[in-house]
């Protein structure tokens, strides 16, 4: 019975380790939705990321209409694939704003240029302070203000076209 005991730590430190490592390979959800759903929008000021075109301002959102805004940047693979779905909604009327994190101007025209351009604004955002702000885990996110500047949704990940109908209601529902 001693020799058993001597080994129960071990037992039931690889117990612990068991179910640690469980957690880690599959855990519970995969994403981290912002805290701000539901409430307003951070305060802030964003210079403009890219020559010719506005900065952003969270004052600017609070005009009355339901917004889209991106967070993204030049070197996101994902923020690639969902351009033409931004493109889509900024055709249907959609006012498409964006946030670009860490990234230089010209590497932002360079994108622009290639993938199309649906924002109507775009503020650089060089040290992530606004999508830390956001409650941003990385990009692309995009996230649905309402006309009063309350974030309503968060859309982690890239928007694919399966994902544009549940974006187009959501911004119905928060006129």
């Amino acid at each position: 019975m001693r020799k058993l005991l001597i080994w129960l730590p071990l037992a039931l430190f690889l117990v612990f380790l068991g179910v640690f490592a469980s957690g880690l390979i599959s855990p519970e959800s995969k994403t981290i939705p912002s805290k701000l759903v539901g409430k307003p929008m951070p305060g802030f000021a964003l210079a403009p990321g890219v020559p010719g075109k506005p900065g952003l301002t969270s004052a600017e959102l609070t005009n009355g209409r339901p917004h889209l805004v991106n967070v993204f940047a030049s070197w996101c693979v994902p923020c690639i694939a969902e351009a033409p779905q931004l493109r889509q909604l900024a055709e249907a009327g959609v006012p498409v704003y964006g946030i670009a994190i860490r990234d230089r101007p010209e590497d932002l025209a360079r994108f622009l240029e290639r993938n199309g351009d649906p924002f109507r604004a775009i503020g650089g955002d060089p040290n992530s302070s606004v999508q830390i702000a956001l409650g941003s885990s990385g990009v692309p996110e995009t996230f649905i203000v309402d006309g009063k500047g309350i974030i309503r949704r968060q859309h982690i990940g890239a928007i694919n076209p399966e994902d544009v109908p549940g974006i187009m209601s959501a911004l119905g529902d928060a006129r």
